[in-house]
């Protein structure tokens, strides 16, 4: 899947990865492979993402909304950063 976290000041991340959770307005949304398309509204927390090559990383977010089509995950918020394991 290709997963961009873009804020206000540009990306956050950009690239390939396996697996997705986000923190959502109703509760930890994971998202996988062949995920039916969705919208939805992020709350404050970390996106917690697995990249192809199997790292897990962190992105600390504001606010914001995400969107996922056709394995294309876009997450835009107000602010973030990237925090690498």
């Amino acid at each position: 899947m290709k997963l961009d976290i873009i804020s206000r000041r540009g990306v956050i991340f950009t690239g390939q990865v396996s697996e997705v959770v986000v923190p959502a307005y109703e509760g930890e949304m994971g998202i996988l492979p062949g995920h039916a398309p969705v919208l939805a509204v992020l709350v404050p927390g970390k996106v917690r993402y697995t990249t192809d090559s199997g790292q897990k990383n962190y992105a600390e977010i504001s606010n914001g909304f995400m969107t996922v089509d056709s394995d294309n995950i876009r997450i835009l918020v107000e602010s973030g950063h990237a925090i690498e394991e």
